[in-house]
């Protein structure tokens, strides 16, 4: 059984487009792997994304049944939800006010642990399965597609159309 675990923060201060986009980077990738690309994405953001993916690594390893190998998890699902947004009030020229939105995002990353890798014991008739009946062939060879393109017809002109001259 998958050991499944997830981090939120809420209330960061990002917008949740921006928060996306480094979320992008690191979605279905090893842990391991996903920290390092953290440690050297250029945005702010990263080190938000990074404690909250250190913390749900920590909550997966508090599970039970967790193999207790930090190496077998990896990032099943991150994203962002566009938390409340700051209204705030800039002056403008003559008398006017300019609106300030300050965006806020809640960033959720969730870990899971990958299966055991499965070994195949050949069986008594050697170790590749016949196909099942009713089941399709696999599909055609470099030779058959070949002359199956040789019989397709030419691309251009259909037969209808004739081509105008001028006369001179």
């Amino acid at each position: 059984m998958a050991v499944q675990a997830h981090a939120t923060a809420k209330y960061v201060r990002t917008s949740a487009q921006k928060a996306g986009l480094v979320l992008d980077l690191i979605r279905g990738r090893d842990v391991n792997a996903a920290l390092a690309t953290l440690r050297f994405a250029r945005k702010s953001v990263a080190r938000d994304i990074e404690k909250v993916l250190r913390s749900a690594i920590a909550n997966a390893q508090q599970k039970e049944g967790f193999g207790g190998d930090v190496e077998r998890l990896f990032v099943a699902a991150c994203y962002a939800n566009q938390g409340p947004s700051q209204k705030r009030i800039r002056p403008a020229p003559m008398g006017r006010a300019f609106r300030v939105v300050k965006r806020t995002a809640h960033l959720t990353v969730a870990v899971t642990e990958r299966p055991s890798a499965i070994v195949v014991v050949a069986g008594p008739h050697g170790a590749t399965p016949k196909r099942p009946r009713g089941a399709k062939p696999k599909a055609k060879s470099a030779q058959t597609a070949k002359t199956s393109a040789a019989r397709k017809p030419a691309a251009g002109r259909s037969g209808g159309a004739k081509k105008k001259t001028a006369k001179a």
